[in-house]
């Protein structure tokens, strides 16, 4: 069955599906947390009842999204060992100490108040609730913070040297956590969390203003999303920018790959919006070109030179195609979120934003475009990286272990069957409580009295 695979082709395979469902939970509770606590804070200071029911709300959501999350981490780490032991021979002295601070401090952090957080406000009193609430929401970008140094240093890495059995061996930590390329990689996954949070937030709050578009909770829920939408999508897009510009300098290869430059380009580089990339013939076919817009975005200058993949060795070069078109969909999705953004912003001048029912459509149907983004995102960093699992230093090829295809393939599907039944299941699950009325009874049980109908309109809004 899986004689046409080997097995370095199915370690990649099981190490991309589970990581696809792993980080789409990371993405959503980074963002989630910090939402739950600016709601905890505004409730704490005006003690409006409508920020502690959709606290209330959220918290059970993310109490599910961050145990899946968990789970869905527990089984990829193992992968190393298993699928990459090569690699974890390699890199261990260097990545190994990053990922157990990730544990010492982040997840310790979020798994030691998270109990506090869920349950514990009549326990502890409001002002110790707060302060659990906030590192919980710390502990998950403290989390971010960790793996995307890990994930850096093997795009670009730093502060290091070689002993005599080929292992990385950390000479600067300072350098190998701060390498080239993390400052950029942390805003743009933390502003990519925040905004997935805000269009699920959207999503939700569209569905249920098409059914009463007068309930206050819904209402409070709509707008905080749209003014997140406004002001972190056009950061995101710059600090996108500025990413390339760092991935331009230290990781050429994959800019070439990104904006399917083929040919180098000695007066100027096109900037190909859409086309079908062909590695056969080394071009793009049926391409719809801006003439020179490449090298204005990459080097501020019309006419600047790019060099293209004919100055790579073929042995060297990424898979194109994939690369390619998952930037554009990342890229796409961005814009999107801008335009809902813009959208939401006239008609709450207009004075029409809980009306604009054709608003809430679209936030119900953009509700999981940030997991796409994320996930676009993430192929066109992963898959831009190859050859290597770490940068121009260690081939994938060199990295797994010495196991038979049939064993990686077995475990895959096994893999597959598992996590469709049980992440079905709990994104079933989800979504079921994200369907459920804001302001309800049920919803506020445990948490004090909460009158839905004390809430006033303009409270609301």
């Amino acid at each position: 069955m899986f004689a046409d695979f080997s097995a370095e082709v199915l370690a990649r395979s099981q190490f991309a599906f589970t990581m696809a469902f792993h980080i789409v939970f990371p993405a959503f509770s980074i963002g989630l947390a910090s939402y739950l606590a600016v709601l905890n804070a505004l409730w704490l200071r005006t003690k409006d009842q409508t920020y502690l029911i959709l606290f209330n709300h959220w918290k059970k959501i993310f109490a599910v999204a961050f145990g899946m999350g968990v789970v869905s981490g527990i089984v990829m780490s193992y992968q190393f060992g298993t699928n990459w032991s090569v690699f974890s021979d390699k890199t261990g002295p260097v990545l190994g100490p990053l990922m157990a601070y990730e544990v010492l401090t982040a997840f310790f952090l979020e798994a030691g108040f998270l109990g506090i957080m869920l349950f514990g406000r009549e326990r502890v009193g409001d002002g110790l609730h707060m302060v659990a609430t906030a590192l919980v929401a710390v502990g998950t970008l403290v989390s971010a913070t960790w793996i995307l140094s890990v994930n850096s240093w093997m795009q670009t890495p730093a502060g290091f040297g070689r002993n005599e059995v080929g292992q990385f061996i950390p000479l600067d930590w300072w350098t190998i956590v701060f390498n080239p390329s993390f400052p950029y990689r942390l805003v743009h996954m933390v502003l990519a969390a925040y905004l997935t949070t805000a269009f699920v937030v959207a999503g939700v709050a569209g569905w249920h203003l098409l059914r009463d578009s007068a309930n206050p909770g819904t209402r409070r829920m709509f707008s905080m999303a749209m003014w997140m939408a406004v002001l972190v999508t056009p950061l995101q897009i710059f600090a996108g920018d500025m990413h390339g510009l760092n991935t331009l300098e230290n990781q050429p290869v994959k800019i070439m790959a990104m904006e399917g430059h083929y040919q180098s380009h000695p007066d100027g580089a096109p900037l190909i919006l859409f086309g079908i990339p062909n590695p056969e013939e080394k071009r793009i076919d049926y391409s719809i070109e801006i003439p020179k817009l490449s090298s204005l975005i990459l080097k501020h200058d019309l006419n600047a030179p790019l060099a293209g993949l004919d100055t790579v060795p073929d042995k060297d070069e990424p898979p194109v195609s994939i690369v390619f078109w998952s930037f554009r969909i990342m890229v796409g999705v961005g814009f999107a979120m801008l335009g809902v953004g813009l959208w939401s912003l006239w008609h709450r001048w207009r004075g029409t934003l809980y009306q604009a029912r054709w608003l809430h459509r679209i936030s119900l149907l953009m509700a999981p475009s940030g997991f796409l983004a994320v996930l676009a995102g993430w192929v066109t960093t992963e898959v831009g990286r190859q050859p290597f699992t770490v940068y121009g230093l260690l081939r994938t090829a060199e990295s797994h272990s010495p196991i038979d295809a049939p064993a990686v393939g077995t475990s895959l599907l096994a893999f597959i069957v598992v996590y469709f039944f049980i992440f079905g299941a709990g994104v079933f699950y989800i979504l079921r409580m994200m369907g459920k009325p804001v302001g309800t009874k049920r919803l506020g049980l445990r948490d004090g009295p909460i009158r839905t109908a004390g809430i006033t309109q303009a409270q609301a809004d």
